[in-house]
């Protein structure tokens, strides 16, 4: 077993290095590489090659402390509100009445499972998490796992990823079928004008290709470093909200200023920081507890599929009845469950190009809010009594 925090550390980097090229494969290609990163660092841990979580590594609680919080900030810089206004008017109302959707899910569904008493005392956390996710996609899943502890929770938090892999993936599949249904027997497909400006936008919000100079690397790392101190000191003074509240926010007025929104590189380093973080959450996972634990797995699958039947039946229906775009449904519907990569595919899918930057869009306005909605859901949920 390696024991000391470089040789662990080098062994995560190396999961991720291998999840990044075994998900480029046509079989693999679904899974994700978050999700391999998670299932690849678990077997390791479970075989004894890195410590799980009994005995923990520092170097996974510096993670949790350090780099989590890092990524968050980092993604969230590159989120501009002021262009939210090319994603037009349809698109965003559709994915507003989708969050909302999503919220009412969460609440139905947890009370048709009895989440507290079959999830069990961190309920309240696992619903505010998918409440993020399915608004935002999974930054916001990892930021409120991070501030309730779910994230040291390993097999709660992996059987929670697992479930929400499974329904992302169908409901992927779903936004894809009912546009093409829909529109032969209530045609409403109106096409939008793509000029050669909405084209090099698309291009340049989808590219995942950065040029990185080392003035923009450090001054995001310094940006970061500062904005995360300045979270915590905040939350000492006003501790009724949260720290990942005060981080969400400041990232997001700083990410307002050209300057820091075009620097290159955040995207890049904040979804390495990410791939640790899920790289620690797999070394957590204790499998036999996991395995041993079906009934866990199988409530949180429930719970999700609920979750998303709601979520599709009041956006579909309340698109129905406003008598909007199918394709813009569906889209708005995936940037909320799946975010702005999801969005951008199937707008692809759908042969809707003219809707790929609204997509992309209001994917990013769900990572901006998302943390928002989830810790509200689930400070609601902690203090009710109907649960």
């Amino acid at each position: 077993m390696f024991t000391d925090s470089l040789s662990i550390l080098a062994v995560l980097c190396l999961n991720i290095v291998i999840s990044e090229w075994v998900c480029q494969k046509p079989f693999f290609r679904h899974v994700g590489t978050g999700l391999m990163v998670i299932i690849l660092t678990a077997i390791i841990a479970n075989i004894g090659i890195i410590p799980a979580s009994t005995p923990a590594s520092p170097l996974y609680e510096g993670i949790f402390t350090y780099i989590a919080p890092l990524s968050i900030f980092l993604m969230l810089l590159g989120v501009n509100l002021n262009s939210l206004k090319k994603a037009g008017r349809p698109m965003l109302i559709m994915f507003l009445i989708g969050s909302v959707a999503t919220m009412i899910g969460a609440v139905v569904a947890m009370t048709l499972v009895s989440g507290k008493t079959k999830i069990g005392e961190l309920f309240y956390a696992i619903g505010g998490m998918y409440t993020g996710t399915y608004i935002g996609g999974s930054i916001n899943f990892n930021a409120v796992a991070l501030h309730y502890g779910v994230s040291q929770q390993g097999g709660l938090f992996s059987a929670a990823t697992v479930a929400d892999n499974i329904i992302s993936a169908i409901w992927v599949i779903a936004t894809l079928v009912f546009p093409m249904i829909l529109n032969k027997k209530f045609p409403r497909k109106k096409l939008m004008e793509v000029n050669e400006e909405t084209q090099n936008a698309t291009q340049h919000y989808s590219s995942d290709i950065e040029s990185v100079r080392p003035f923009d690397l450090a001054f995001l790392l310094a940006i970061s470093f500062m904005g995360i101190r300045v979270s915590a000191w905040l939350s000492t003074q006003v501790p009724q909200i949260p720290t990942v509240i005060w981080l969400t926010t400041i990232a997001l007025l700083l990410a307002q200023i050209p300057a820091i929104n075009k620097l290159k590189g955040h995207k890049l380093m904040g979804l390495l920081g990410v791939y640790l973080f899920l790289a620690v959450i797999g070394a957590y996972c204790d499998v036999p507890a996991l395995l041993k634990d079906g009934e866990l797995a199988m409530v949180l699958l429930l719970f999700v599929s609920i979750l998303a039947i709601v979520h599709g039946i009041i956006i579909y229906g309340l698109g129905a009845l406003l008598k909007q775009d199918w394709d813009i449904i569906s889209i708005a519907s995936q940037a909320n469950v799946g975010g702005s990569a999801s969005a951008m595919a199937l707008s692809r899918s759908l042969d809707r190009t003219d809707l790929t930057l609204p997509g992309i869009l209001v994917g990013a306005l769900g990572n901006a809010t998302g943390t928002y909605w989830g810790i509200l859901i689930a400070e609601l949920m902690r203090n009710s009594s109907i649960f």
